[in-house]
C-alpha cells in the first residue's frame, strides 16, 4: 500500500492533541516538635515501604557559609567523615550495622545546612533512626579517614584544576562575587585550606552546628501505624542544647564584586575548545517573582528549544548545547550562561550571548515560548516526587530557605498563570548584561585578539600551566 502526502498530512491532523495537566498536589506533611526542640516533619506516602529519615542540621550558620574563611572546606569534610564511625563503632561495624538493617546512611553538607539520611524499609525504621542518631550526633571523626578524605579532596582539586569545565566554574565564582563572600570559595575548600583540615577541626565544626534547637527530623514513607513521634524520642530525645552561642549567619556570602563585568580568559595553550561562563551574581530563592523567573530561565536557555540554544547550537552551529540557571541558596547564587564552543567561535559565541541576553530583557516572550517553557515546568514536576527520598528533600529545601508548607502545592498553578509582562519584568530585574562577567577556559592566543576587538570589556589573561591530575 502507497503512503501519499495527502494520507500523511490527513494522519497528522488526526492525532490527539496534548491535553490538560491532570492535577497534583503534593504530599500533605505534619509539623510537631520533640521534647529537647527538635522539629518532626512526617509525610505519609502510602504505598511507599522504603522509608526516608532525612535530620537537617539548618539555621543560621550550619552550611557552608558558615565556616570560617580560613578553614574552608571543614563542613563538607566533616559531613564525608560522619559515616566513617562513631563513639560506639568503627567504619567497618558502622557499615555492618546498617547492611543487617537494609539500611543505606549518608552524609551530605550544602551551602545552607548539613545533612545526615538513612533510606530503609519500614519494618526497621525503628533501630535505623536509632543507628541514624548515632552517626549525627556521635560521630568519632577517626584521624587516619579524616587524612584519607583530605587527600582525596586534594587530589580532587588537582583534577579540577586540569578540567576545563571545572576550571572556569571555578575562576567564575571568584570573578563574580567579593573577596571575602563566602560563595566565591569552593564548597569543598581550597588547596591553601584543606591541608589545615585534620580530626579536631572537623569535631569543633561539628560541635558548632549540633543543636537540637536548629534541626528538623524529617521521616516520609508509608507511616501507616508506626508512631514516629515515638521512636523519634526514642533516638533524639536525650539530645540536649549546648550552651555555646549559636553561629551568626550568611553574613556577605553572596557580596558582589562590584562594579562593571570582568573579561577573565584562563589561558590552555592549545587547547581545540574553550569553555565559557557568562553572568552575575544572580537572587535568593526567597525572590518574591520565583515563579516568573522560572519561566524566564526556561525561556533564554533552561530548555532546548530555548532562546540561547535555538542561536548558539540550531542556526550559528557554534555548540553542541548552551545552559542558563539561577542557582538560589539562602543568599544569591550565581546567574549563568554554560556552554563550551570551538575556539575559533569563542569572540562570536561570547558576542552572540551578551547580544541575547539584552535582547530577553526588550522583546516579551511570545505566545508559543511561553507556553512551551510553562507546560515543560508544569509537566515535569510531579515527576521529581516520585520517592520518599525525593519527598523528604522537597521538604528539607522548604526548611532550609524558611519557606511555606504550601509552597510546593502552589509551584504548579503560579508557573502555569505567569504572563510575558512577568517574564520580562523578571528579565529586566534579574538579568543584567552590563554587569555580567565573561569567564573563558582555552587558548587564549587563538582568540585574544579579536576578543580585545569585540569590546565587550577590558580582558584580562590568568597564564597557568595545566596540572596533570593524579592517578
Amino acid at each position: 500500500m502507497t503512503t501519499t502526502a495527502d494520507d500523511t498530512l490527513a494522519y497528522l491532523d488526526s492525532r490527539p492533541g496534548p491535553g490538560e495537566p491532570r492535577a497534583y498536589h503534593f504530599p500533605r506533611f505534619s509539623r510537631s516538635r520533640l521534647s529537647n526542640g527538635v522539629e518532626l516533619i512526617t509525610a505519609d506516602l502510602p504505598g511507599r515501604p522504603l522509608l526516608v529519615g532525612h535530620l537537617l542540621l539548618g539555621g543560621a550558620g550550619a552550611g557552608v557559609t558558615g565556616e570560617p574563611a580560613a578553614l574552608a572546606g571543614a563542613t563538607v569534610l566533616a559531613a564525608r567523615a560522619m559515616t566513617e564511625g562513631t563513639q560506639r563503632r568503627d567504619a567497618l561495624a558502622l557499615i555492618e550495622a546498617s547492611e543487617r538493617l537494609g539500611a543505606e546512611i549518608s552524609a551530605d553538607a550544602g551551602w545552607d545546612s548539613l545533612a545526615v539520611s538513612v533510606e530503609v524499609p519500614r519494618s526497621r525504621l525503628e533501630p535505623a533512626l536509632t543507628l541514624l542518631a548515632e552517626v549525627a550526633l556521635e560521630p568519632s571523626f577517626p584521624a587516619d579517614e579524616v587524612e584519607r578524605l583530605r587527600d582525596e579532596r586534594l587530589n580532587d582539586l588537582l583534577q579540577a584544576r586540569a578540567e576545563p569545565r571545572r576550571r572556569v566554574e571555578r575562576a567564575f565564582a571568584e570573578t563574580v562575587y567579593a573577596a571575602d563572600a563566602a560563595y566565591r570559595r569552593p564548597a569543598g575548600g581550597s588547596e591553601l585550606t584543606v591541608p589545615a583540615l585534620d580530626r579536631d577541626v572537623l569535631a569543633a565544626r561539628h560541635a558548632a552546628i549540633l543543636r537540637p534547637s536548629g534541626a528538623t527530623l524529617i521521616v516520609a514513607g508509608d507511616l501507616t501505624g508506626i508512631d514516629v513521634r515515638a521512636l523519634a524520642e526514642r533516638g533524639f530525645g536525650g539530645w540536649q542544647e549546648p550552651t555555646a552561642a549559636a553561629e551568626s549567619g550568611i553574613g556577605d556570602s553572596d557580596a558582589a564584586a562590584g562594579g562593571p563585568g570582568r573579561v577573565v580568559v584562563v589561558h590552555r595553550p592549545g587547547s581545540p575548545q574553550s569553555e565559557l561562563r557568562i553572568g552575575h551574581v544572580g537572587t535568593p530563592r526567597r525572590t518574591p517573582d520565583f515563579h516568573a523567573v522560572s519561566v524566564l530561565n526556561a525561556v533564554l536557555g533552561g530548555l532546548f528549544g530555548s532562546r540561547l540554544n535555538a542561536l548558539l547550537r540550531e542556526e550559528k552551529g557554534y555548540t553542541y548545547g548552551v545552559h542558563s540557571s539561577f542557582d538560589m541558596r539562602v543568599g544569591a547564587g550565581p546567574f549563568g550562561v554554560r556552554t563550551a564552543v570551538q575556539t575559533e567561535f569563542t569572540v562570536p559565541a561570547i558576542v552572540d550571548t551578551l547580544a541575547e541576553l539584552r535582547r530577553i530583557r526588550e522583546t516579551p516572550a511570545e505566545d508559543e515560548e511561553l507556553a512551551i517553557a510553562r507546560d515543560y515546568l508544569v509537566g515535569v514536576f510531579p515527576l521529581r516526587y516520585e520517592s520518599s527520598g525525593q519527598v523528604a528533600g522537597a521538604i528539607a529545601g522548604l526548611v532550609a530557605h524558611g519557606l511555606p508548607d504550601d509552597e510546593l502545592d502552589r509551584y504548579r498553578p503560579a508557573v502555569a498563570a505567569v504572563t510575558p509582562d512577568q517574564v520580562l519584568e523578571a528579565a529586566q530585574r534579574h538579568i543584567r548584561p552590563d554587569e555580567a562577567s565573561v569567564v573563558v577556559v582555552g587558548d587564549a592566543d587563538a582568540f585574544l585578539p579579536a576578543l580585545e576587538a569585540a569590546g565587550v570589556g577590558a580582558v584580562e589573561v590568568v597564564r597557568e600551566e595545566a596540572p596533570e591530575p593524579e592517578g
